[in-house]
């Protein structure tokens, strides 16, 4: 897993912070992006979070107007993650369809 340092956006004057987290394949990316992707943030405003996937790598991206919005939502991310992860391991690889 990869994370680049929170960076203040000169322009924007937002907090950027993103990371990466690598899949043993891309259908399980793809199932960690769908499993995530329904929980959007609470707050109308000051936070902004965009998933993706290239390959078998997840990539999650955030812009916040606060730290402690930023902090909030990449904690809140990482349990929901760290869920995902645990279900995975538990019922194995996906199975095709």
């Amino acid at each position: 897993m990869a994370a680049s340092d929170g960076e203040k956006n000169h322009e924007t004057g937002k907090l950027d912070f993103s990371l990466d987290v690598p899949f043993p394949s891309p259908r399980e990316a793809v199932l960690a992006l769908r499993s995530l992707s329904p929980d959007r943030e609470p707050r109308k405003g000051g936070i902004s979070k965009q998933l993706t996937v290239s390959g078998s790598t997840l990539s999650v991206r955030w812009s916040a107007d606060e730290a402690r919005i930023l902090r909030v939502s990449v904690n809140s991310f990482l349990d929901h993650l760290s869920l995902v992860l645990e279900t995975m391991e538990m019922f194995g690889p996906p199975v095709s369809q």
